[in-house]
């Protein structure tokens, strides 16, 4: 690939106009990407009415775009190379516009799955493919700079998704969440014809269609094991079964194929790579802690809350103004002290999630829009360095395929940890729900104690109902914050990688 890398020492200002056309967009392909992640979260009890489907059915609509996502990623560097950049961003864009179009047109369920499919797969290249571009075509005394606007679209997407998905159904309906994102898509497909019109070159890489298939098989069976285990009880369903062993067997393939052929699918020589390994593995937890907390939130609030989705969608934006309030001096962080940046941002997840985990039913405004401002901010403060450190290492000619490996990790953990804090969830609030009901007996005293809610009373159906709907609120109380416990034990516990990093060659 031909890069515009600038050599000389400098600031902001060294920076030419198509470097600020590229950080533009790749921004806003990255903002478009995810929006749609938590826009179909939000309309997906419309969507359900609209179409008359169960939750089963529905729940296809993300879980299979999800494996869409997953399944294209790797295939990034290999397209990079036959197409080269400008032409697989512009199609892959373009792709996604249209068929963002098209989840807003379907008329039947069966039509809204084959386009989130399509979604998925044609958003994959946009997140591995602007990053290494932007580490291409900027130099490394910039790349914190240029990574901290690529990780603020990555993440700023998620967060004003609710916002304008949520006015946009309100005023409409659930098909208008998606015709917002083909406007700002034919800017991006706008602004990448110009901005990277220098590069076209392409080059012969064969393709491993073996390794592909393996690591597709693999990756979609663990996808649908955690997504849908829990609906499907675990492995006493046959389903879940066939998955397991479909999947293992795949995985098995997959790396006695890449280590026994010259060309595999994914190279495992960036494994020996300190760095990259290493970062990837914090790219894994970054993901687990990423959108998890943007998918929990919704539903505690409106459910156990009862909140509209407008504030909710405002609360939880607290989020990208932590992530813009690290843009201040995480650059600057990052030049002088990677590896204590890196610390320091797990650390502030992990002090917000134990900070969450004490929350009650009686949660406050000011508690959600602290709680994801923290997150937002740690999530920022960790990322950029972590990027930069993982590729700072890496060869130029494996950055392309390095980086789809290290959106792919990022975003299997972002799949992985929402099915697992979901599950967490459900299950203490079924298990707490039985222990508490255990109480509700003729023989309680506490049940006829003067001060209690007279609705609360045993004498008959109507009352009994009302008390049982407390009972679960509470215990899906419990159930919120067991899961906020295991976002912070998961930062917690990626903190200490940060210390077996390299440390980055500085400019003189």
């Amino acid at each position: 690939m031909t890069t515009v890398v600038a050599e000389d020492k400098g600031g902001l200002f060294t920076i030419s106009g198509r470097q600020w056309l590229i950080l533009l967009m790749v921004q806003l392909a990255n903002m478009l990407f995810g929006m749609t992640i938590t826009i179909a979260n939000l309309v997906l009890p419309q969507m359900r009415g609209n179409l008359s489907a169960t939750q089963e059915e529905i729940s296809w609509v993300i879980t299979l775009n999800l494996v869409a996502t997953a399944v294209a990623t790797p295939m990034t560097g290999w397209l990079a190379s036959r197409l080269g950049w400008r032409n697989l961003m512009f199609f892959t864009v373009l792709g996604f516009t249209a068929t963002s179009l098209l989840c807003g047109l379907a008329g039947s369920l069966e039509t809204l799955i084959l386009a989130r499919v399509a979604q998925g797969a044609f958003g994959a290249p946009i997140m591995p493919l602007g990053q290494a571009i932007l580490l291409a075509t900027f130099p490394k005394h910039l790349q914190p700079m240029a990574i901290v606007m690529w990780g603020i679209g990555a993440v700023f997407g998620p967060v004003l998704g609710p916002i304008v998905g949520s006015m946009a159904s309100e005023a409409y309906d659930w098909r208008a969440a998606f015709f917002i994102i083909v406007p700002p898509g034919i800017c991006a497909l706008i602004c990448i014809w110009f901005a990277l019109r220098d590069h076209t070159s392409r080059g012969p890489l064969k393709f491993d269609w073996t390794g592909f298939i393996a690591l597709s098989v693999a990756i979609s069976c663990a996808q649908l094991i955690f997504d849908r285990g829990h609906r499907l009880d675990w492995f006493e369903s046959t389903e879940m079964i066939l998955y397991a062993f479909t999947g293992v067997l795949a995985l098995w393939i997959f790396v006695v194929h890449c280590l026994t052929v010259p060309e595999p699918f994914v190279n495992p020589r960036l494994l020996l790579d300190r760095n990259f390994t290493i970062g990837i593995l914090l790219a894994l937890v970054m993901g687990m802690l990423n959108f998890t907390s943007i998918v929990l939130f919704p539903t505690l609030l409106h459910d156990l809350r009862g909140y509209p989705d407008n504030a909710i969608a405002m609360l939880i934006a607290a989020r990208g103004m932590g992530n813009w309030a690290a843009f201040l001096f995480i650059a600057q962080l990052t030049r002088v002290a990677p590896r204590a940046a890196i610390v320091c941002g797990m650390g502030i997840q992990a002090a917000a999630g134990f900070w969450m985990a004490q929350w009650n039913i009686n949660l406050t405004d000011s508690d959600v829009f602290w709680g994801n401002f923290l997150l937002g901010l740690g999530q920022s403060i960790a990322f950029t360095p972590m990027t930069v450190m993982a590729f700072s290492t890496l060869p130029p000619r494996q950055v392309t395929e390095g980086s789809a490996v290290f959106t792919l990790m990022r975003n299997f953990g972002s799949s992985l940890f929402i099915s697992v804090a979901v599950l967490v969830v459900s299950r203490s609030t079924a298990s707490n729900y039985s222990r508490m009901t255990e109480y509700i007996t003729p023989y309680n005293k506490t049940l006829i104690a003067p001060g209690l809610p007279s609705h609360w009373s045993l004498d008959g159906a109507a009352s009994l109902q009302t008390l049982s709907n407390e009972i679960l609120r509470q215990a899906a109380m419990i159930g919120y914050l067991n899961a906020f416990y295991l976002m912070a034990f998961a930062a917690l516990a990626a903190m200490p990688l940060a210390a077996f990093m390299r440390g980055v060659k500085r400019d003189p």
